[in-house]
C-alpha cells in the first residue's frame, strides 16, 4: 500500500480549509449520500447547503476569524455542518462530549476563552441539560434543525488566522486522565492529511458506508471516521452512542467500515455469545484502536466478523494515527502495524541517542500530522516537541526488521517493583488473554517504603464465573513473579471516558488511597 502514496503530490493537493471536503463533493456528486442519521438522510448537496447556513449563522452570532467556538453535543449532522462553517469563517472549532460534567465543560470554555457556546440538543439530553443550566437561545440551520446558543463573550479574543491551511482547525481537549486537560492545536493541514490517508489506507470508495460511533469530540472519530470518510465522498452512519443492538442492525444493513474500540467489539461478542457463528455482513474493513487489542480478542472478533481487524496507534497530539495494520497485509500478532506514509519515527534511549535495532526506546515521530502546539501551554509545548519537529509521544515501543511497531507501554505507566521494570501493557495483555476477561487496567501504588505495587482492575465478562484466584494461576502461567499484581479487584465495568479510554487516573486514585487507607 505505501508505494501507491505520492506524499508531496498529495500534501500539494490539499486545499486550504476543511470545509472544501463538502464543496467539493457537492459539485461533483451533489446527490450522493452524505450523512445518515437515524431515519434521515442527507446528500452532498444537502450538506453543504447546511454548511453555508450553518457560516452565516456564525457570523450573525459575531463570531470572527480566530474565535474559538466551543461545540457541545454528540454525533450528528448538525455536528458535521457545523465543523465545516466554523471552517469556512476561519473560526477554531471545539467539540465537546455532552457527556463532560458541567464543571468540565466550563473548565475547556474558560480555557479557550470560547467567544459562542453551542448546544445540540436534539439527540442528547446532556447536552438539553447544560444549554438550560447555561442560559440558552434557540437558533436553526437549514436542513438541520435547531440548536441552542450561549452568551457572546465580548472579553474573548481571536487568534491570528493564515490564507494557507496551516491555520488552526480544532481545539482539542484531552480527557485529561491524570489531571487538567489539554487543548491540542491541530491545524487543516493536520487534519486533511489524516483524512486523506486514512481513506486511502482503507480503500475507501464512493459507495461506502463508514459507521460513525466514536465521537467526533475526539481526534479519532473526527480526523480518521469522519473526515477520512467524507474525503472520499463515501456515506457516514453517525451514531451518538454505542449499542451492540444498533451495530448489528448497521451490519445487517450493509455497513462496509467499521471502526471503534477494543471495549466495543469485546461487548459485542459477549451480546452475541461469542464467535461460535459468524455475524452475515458487507464488511471490507474493520479496525481497531485508541486501546490496546489483544490477540486474543483480535481473533475472536476476526472469527465472528469473518473480515480482519486491523490495529493501529495514535495520540490527539499526531491528529492521531502513527501507524496502521496494511490491508494487504493483516497481522496475527499485537503490532499496531507501520508507520503510515509521510510519517517519521525514532526509538530513542534515555540519552535521547537512537534506540539500538530491536530494543525498545521511547517513540518520537515527525510529519504532517504532528500538533501545532498545546493551546496557551508554550512550555508544556516545549517539553512534549523535540528539535527537528519531532513529537515525543512518551510511549515505549520496539520496532522489527520489517518497520512493525510494538507498543510496550507508557513511559510515565512504568511501575518499578523492587528495582524491576514492570509495563502495565505486559500485565494487562497476559489477563486479556483470560477467555473470562473482558479488559483490564493495571495501575502502580506508591507504598510507604518508597516501593510500588502492582494493582490490576479487571472487568470479567458476565457469562463466565472467574475468581481472583483463577486470575492469579492464570498470571502465575505467563509472568514473572515481580510482574503479578499483589491485588486484583473485579468491577462491573472499568471506568472510561467517551471515547472507551479506560480512565486509569481514576482507578490509580482509587487504588492509592486505598493503601493509604489500609496503612493507617
Amino acid at each position: 500500500m505505501g508505494a501507491a502514496f505520492d506524499i508531496p503530490a498529495l500534501l500539494a493537493a490539499m486545499p486550504a480549509r476543511l470545509s472544501a471536503i463538502a464543496q467539493q463533493w457537492a459539485e461533483r456528486t451533489p446527490h450522493a449520500p452524505a450523512l445518515i442519521e437515524g431515519d434521515r438522510r442527507w446528500n452532498y448537496a444537502e450538506l453543504a447547503h447546511s454548511m453555508n447556513s450553518a457560516a452565516q449563522l456564525l457570523r450573525k452570532l459575531d463570531v470572527r476569524p480566530g474565535d474559538r467556538v466551543v461545540v457541545v453535543g454528540e454525533n450528528c449532522a448538525l455536528q458535521i455542518a457545523l465543523i465545516f462553517a466554523c471552517a469556512s469563517v476561519d473560526a477554531w472549532v471545539v467539540n465537546v462530549n455532552a457527556r463532560l460534567s458541567s464543571r468540565e465543560v466550563d473548565t475547556i470554555a474558560s480555557h479557550c476563552t470560547a467567544r459562542r457556546v453551542l448546544y445540540l440538543t436534539h439527540n442528547s439530553p446532556e447536552a438539553a441539560a447544560h444549554a438550560q443550566y447555561s442560559g440558552s437561545s434557540t437558533v436553526a440551520v437549514d436542513g438541520m434543525g435547531t440548536l441552542q446558543v450561549g452568551a457572546l463573550n465580548e472579553a474573548a479574543q481571536p487568534e491570528a488566522t493564515t490564507a494557507g491551511n496551516e491555520q488552526i482547525a480544532a481545539l482539542i481537549y484531552t480527557t485529561g486522565t491524570t489531571g487538567q486537560p489539554k487543548g491540542v492545536m491541530l491545524t487543516h493541514r493536520n487534519l486533511l492529511f489524516i483524512a486523506a490517508v486514512s481513506s486511502r489506507l482503507r480503500g475507501l470508495e464512493p459507495g461506502d458506508r463508514a459507521y460513525g460511533v466514536l465521537p467526533i469530540s475526539h481526534v479519532y472519530g473526527l480526523a480518521s471516521v469522519a473526515l477520512g470518510t467524507l474525503t472520499a465522498g463515501a456515506t457516514l452512519q453517525l451514531v451518538p452512542r454505542f449499542s451492540c443492538e444498533h451495530l448489528l442492525s448497521a451490519l445487517r444493513d450493509g455497513l462496509t467500515i467499521v471502526q471503534g474500540v477494543p471495549a466495543m467489539y469485546a461487548k459485542l461478542l459477549q451480546t452475541v455469545g461469542g464467535a461460535g457463528t459468524p455475524l452475515p455482513n458487507r464488511l471490507r474493513f474493520a479496525y481497531a484502536g485508541g486501546s490496546p487489542l489483544s490477540p486474543v480478542l483480535k481473533q475472536e472478533v476476526e472469527k465472528l466478523l469473518g473480515t480482519s481487524l486491523h490495529n493501529g496507534y495514535g495520540m490527539t497530539e499526531s491528529s492521531p494515527t502513527i501507524s496502521q495494520t496494511r490491508l494487504d497485509a493483516p497481522r496475527h500478532d499485537d503490532s499496531v502495524g507501520l508507520p503510515i506514509p509521510g510519517v517519521d519515527v525514532r526509538l530513542v534511549d534515555a540519552d535521547n541517542a537512537d534506540a539500538a535495532p530491536g530494543e525498545t526506546g521511547e517513540l518520537w515521530i515527525r510529519g504532517p500530522n504532528v500538533m501545532a502546539g498545546y493551546y496557551r501551554e508554550p512550555a508544556m509545548t516545549a517539553a512534549t516537541m523535540r528539535d527537528g519537529g519531532w513529537l515525543n509521544t512518551g510511549d515505549m515501543a520496539r520496532q522489527d526488521a520489517d518497520g512493525a511497531l510494538f507498543i510496550v507501554g507508557r513511559t510515565k505507566e512504568l511501575i518499578i517493583r523492587s528495582g524491576f521494570n514492570v509495563y502495565p501493557l505486559e500485565v494487562e495483555t497476559a489477563l486479556n488473554a483470560h477467555p473470562g476477561v473482558v479488559q483490564s487496567a493495571v495501575v502502580g501504588c506508591l507504598l510507604a517504603d518508597g516501593n510500588e505495587d502492582v494493582v490490576a482492575y479487571v472487568e470479567i465478562d458476565a457469562r463466565q464465573r472467574v475468581s481472583v484466584d483463577d486470575l492469579q494461576q492464570w498470571l502465575a502461567q505467563h509472568l514473572a513473579p515481580y510482574k503479578r499484581p499483589s491485588t486484583i479487584i473485579v468491577m462491573e465495568a472499568l471506568p472510561a471516558a467517551a471515547t472507551g479510554k479506560i480512565l486509569k487516573g481514576r482507578l490509580k486514585q482509587m487504588a492509592q488511597q486505598q493503601i493509604t487507607s489500609s496503612d493507617l
